[in-house]
This record gives C-alpha cells, sequence and structure tokens, in this order.
C-alpha cells in the first residue's frame, strides 16, 4: 500500500510584499527622532543651520529642522568646568580635564635652573558661548596649552625654594591673572575662576635629599622660634624687674628727702620756740627724750643729788623674779 501524498507546503513570495512602506515607516521615526531635543537648566544650545549660527537657546524642550538641517550643541554655560595638570582624576566626564600622558606636563624649570614637578587645577566657566565654538579652534585643548605656558612662564621667574614653599599663593594669583588676560585676548569665551597648585614636588633622584634639608630648614626655624620665645619671655621679665627697681628707688628717694624735709622743718618750728621760752623748751626735750629711752631699759636707778650713799640690792634670782629697782 502507497503512503498518502501530502500536500505540497510552499513559501509565500517575497515579491508580494512591498518594502516602501518599511522605509517610509524608518524614516518617520528619524524625522520624528531627531526634530525635537531637551537643554538641561545649566546649560544652553548653539543651534545651527547648514553649519551657520542661528540661535541660542535657552533651557527647555525645543525643536528643530530634523536630519542634520539643524544641529544643537549643549553648552554647560552654568557649570563649574575644570582641567587638571600632570596628574588626573578617574571618571571624569569632561574629555578636556585631563591630557593623554600628564606626566609629561609637570616637569617645570626655576629661575635658579631647578626642575620641579609640579601638579595644578584650572577651574572655569564658558562664559560666552559663540566665541568657545567658533572664535577658537578646538577651545578646551586651546585652553589646556595657554595655561601650561602661563605656568611654566610664573615657575620660570622663581627659585626652586619659593615654588615649593614660600611662594604658593603668589603663584596662583600671578598665573590667575595672566590666565585671563590670554584667554580674554584670544576670545575663548571662558572665564577662569581660579588656579590651584596641588601638588609641588622636586624631581625623584634627588626627592630623598631635598627632603633632609626641608628638614634641617625647619629644625633651623624650630630653634629660631624657640630663641625667640625665650628671648621674648625673658627680656620683658628683666625690663619688669628694672622698671620696678627704678620706681623702687624714685620712692625711696622722695621718702628720703620728704624726711629731712620734715625733720628740718621740725628742727626749726622747736629752734623758734626754744627762742621764746629756753627754759620750758629745755625740759620739754628733756622729758621727750626721756620717754622715748627709758621703756627699753630693763634696770633703773633713779638717784637723788642730796644722796650721800648707795645701798645697791644684788638679786640673785633673775630668771624668776624682775630686776630690783633702786630707789630714794
Amino acid at each position: 500500500m502507497n503512503p498518502p501524498i501530502l500536500p505540497a507546503f510552499r513559501l509565500p513570495s517575497l515579491r508580494n510584499f512591498s518594502a516602501v512602506p518599511v522605509i517610509l515607516a524608518l524614516l518617520g521615526i528619524l524625522v520624528v527622532w531627531s526634530s525635537w531635543y531637551t537643554v538641561p537648566s545649566d546649560s544652553v544650545a548653539i543651534v545651527q543651520r547648514f553649519g551657520k549660527f542661528q540661535a541660542e537657546v535657552q533651557p527647555g524642550l525645543h525643536f528643530k529642522i530634523p536630519l542634520g538641517v539643524d544641529v544643537a550643541t549643549i553648552l554647560p554655560v552654568k557649570r563649574q568646568l575644570k582641567q587638571e595638570f600632570g596628574f588626573y582624576t578617574e571618571g571624569a566626564t569632561n574629555v578636556d580635564q585631563y591630557s593623554d600622558d600628564p606626566t609629561v606636563e609637570s616637569p617645570m624649570v626655576t629661575g635658579d635652573l631647578n626642575v620641579a614637578l609640579v601638579e595644578w587645577v584650572v577651574q572655569y566657566r564658558i562664559a560666552e558661548p559663540t566665541n568657545y565654538l567658533f572664535a577658537v579652534r578646538e577651545p578646551g585643548i586651546t585652553l589646556r596649552n595657554a595655561s601650561e605656558s602661563v605656568m611654566r612662564e610664573v615657575v620660570g621667574d622663581r627659585t626652586v625654594d619659593e615654588v615649593l614653599t614660600i611662594g604658593r599663593q603668589e603663584i596662583e594669583a600671578e598665573a590667575l591673572v595672566k590666565l585671563q588676560q590670554l584667554a580674554t585676548r584670544y576670545l575663548m569665551g571662558v572665564s577662569i575662576d581660579q588656579v590651584q597648585l596641588k601638588n609641588i614636588n622636586p624631581p625623584h633622584p634627588v626627592q630623598e635629599s631635598f627632603n633632609e634639608v626641608n628638614q634641617a630648614q625647619q629644625e633651623k626655624e624650630k630653634l629660631i622660634n624657640e630663641a625667640r620665645r625665650d628671648y621674648n619671655k625673658v627680656i620683658p621679665l628683666a625690663e619688669g624687674e628694672k622698671d620696678q627697681r627704678i620706681r623702687e628707688a624714685e620712692g625711696y628717694r622722695l621718702k628720703r628727702v620728704n624726711e629731712a624735709a620734715g625733720d628740718v622743718a621740725r628742727f626749726n618750728a622747736v629752734f623758734t620756740e626754744y627762742q621764746k621760752a629756753p627754759d620750758i623748751t629745755q625740759r620739754r626735750l628733756y622729758l621727750e627724750t626721756m620717754q622715748a629711752i627709758l621703756p627699753g631699759v630693763q634696770n633703773k636707778i633713779v638717784v637723788d643729788e642730796g644722796m650721800k650713799n648707795l645701798l645697791p640690792l644684788l638679786n640673785l634670782n633673775t630668771s624668776q623674779n624682775p630686776p630690783a629697782e633702786a630707789t630714794p
């Protein structure tokens, strides 16, 4: 028995389908997709029509002629951008933030013909979008070249000690002014906010020796500061003691002068009274003198002029009994 014959299955022919609707649908999607764009709140868009500047568009949702007729370039004018020299930070979104080989940017020759490895950062904003796009070709690279040129000029005017120690702030301030002047002259359309030095080191072969020199200088400064501290502690104390001694001497001098003047005035007063009544004055002076002397005398013997004989009394127990007094 012969097997049953199955009906043959035929694939539909591609000739029955037309590619025009598919192409039109894809073209419509492309036109719709490329006819609108969004500008972030911290940016503006520069619209070019066939390459010619058309308008500067503010943040928001906008439409344009599709299929590459209008091209919108978004620039973050309200965001602070930065460029790094001599090093790089991982995950940077700005393509001009660091160069391909940062190690060639850091070596610089100082004014005393030494070499220093300088790392710095330039922070800037896009102030004039049209100049940033059209006045300078590749503005990010141009700004990097200008920054490196200015920094080498500023570092080349100073010694290696100034660059490594005390001259950092002056270098930053001078580089900021010169870089802004250069950006204005070249119509870069950027505003330089800050030039900040990061790490400044001597070359690696001499870094250990330079660190020893720095430690010696720091020890020298430490000893000088300690000597100044001791000087400021001792000298004012000596000055104070000197002033105190001088004031004491002045006070003693005034005291003696005043006492002498008082004695003279008292003597003159007594002499005046003596001239008026000599007998009374002599008796008063005698009594006053005795009143001052007798309280300090322990054994007192009062003798009358008319007394013929004097019998002294010897006190044998002087430690317990008070001294005897002989009376007429």
